[in-house]
């Protein structure tokens, strides 16, 4: 089977991008959703994104982690709007919808704007935070956001009794300035670190912001693949609204590749 591919990545976080409107690529399964993201036998990528058809929305966003196991993803949002524009959609102002509910994006000249989802809860214990931001985070307050310590520390929670069984994404948060961040993101699903995750980079942020509550509505976030920045607003209870990421997501190339079945 041929397929055609487009290649995306936001601030490090690389995707597979497949037009799937027609429905032409349904029958992909885990199997070779896997070998299309193999870094060693396949396209390699974080993730593979199907851009599906829908009837109330621009489009439905089917996004798999490598491991061919499905989640939102923050920066493959990004990078779906951006691939969305080559098969003909506006996105100058849309909502799409995906595994976690719908939402809003804007396409501008320099970056991409997503609406995530609200806050209510950000579940504090001592320098270590859990919350859920399309996807399960974990967060510990780190000076130390090596890729040694990400990647030992990301499986010692993620593959922990707790977390085991559904999985956790784990992020190394390093304050710069009360506005400014750097962070770690070892993500489920991939099961290493990864240079950059769109919803680590919002938790993380509402975590910092939790912390500090400078009185700003932005926090900048230093990813070791980029810049992103996450705006929101607080509500009277301390959870968090009209939350979005910024970025950008950039095409890297497109080809065919011919998934043989066995």
């Amino acid at each position: 089977m041929q397929i055609k591919f487009s290649k995306y990545q936001g601030t490090g976080n690389d995707f597979i991008l497949l037009n799937n409107l027609s429905g032409s690529h349904d029958a992909l399964s885990v199997a070779d959703i896997k070998l299309l993201c193999n870094r060693r036998f396949g396209i390699g990528a974080d993730g593979l994104i199907k851009i599906n058809q829908s009837y109330s929305k621009a489009f439905e966003m089917d996004y798999y982690n490598s491991d061919g196991s499905k989640s939102f993803c923050g920066n493959g949002a990004r990078c779906a709007v951006a691939f969305a524009e080559t098969l003909g959609i506006e996105v100058s102002d849309l909502t799409f919808d995906a595994i976690d509910g719908s939402h809003w994006a804007s396409k501008t000249a320099n970056d991409i704007k997503i609406q995530m989802g609200n806050i209510e809860n950000v579940h504090a214990f001592e320098n270590e935070f859990e919350l859920y931001t399309g996807s399960p985070h974990y967060v510990k307050i780190s000076d130390d956001i090596s890729s040694e310590t990400i990647l030992n520390f990301g499986k010692s929670i993620r593959f922990s009794p707790k977390y085991n069984s559904e999985g956790i994404n784990v992020n190394l948060l390093k304050g710069i300035s009360p506005t400014k961040i750097e962070i770690a993101s070892y993500e489920r699903g991939v099961e290493e670190e990864t240079l950059s995750c769109g919803t680590g980079a919002t938790a993380c942020a509402l975590v910092w912001d939790k912390i500090h509550n400078s009185g700003t509505n932005f926090i900048e976030v230093k990813a070791k693949g980029g810049n992103l920045k996450i705006e929101f607003k607080r509500d009277a209870s301390n959870g968090y609204y009209d939350i979005f990421l910024v970025g950008p997501a950039d095409f890297v190339y497109s080809g065919e590749i011919n998934l043989t079945k066995e």
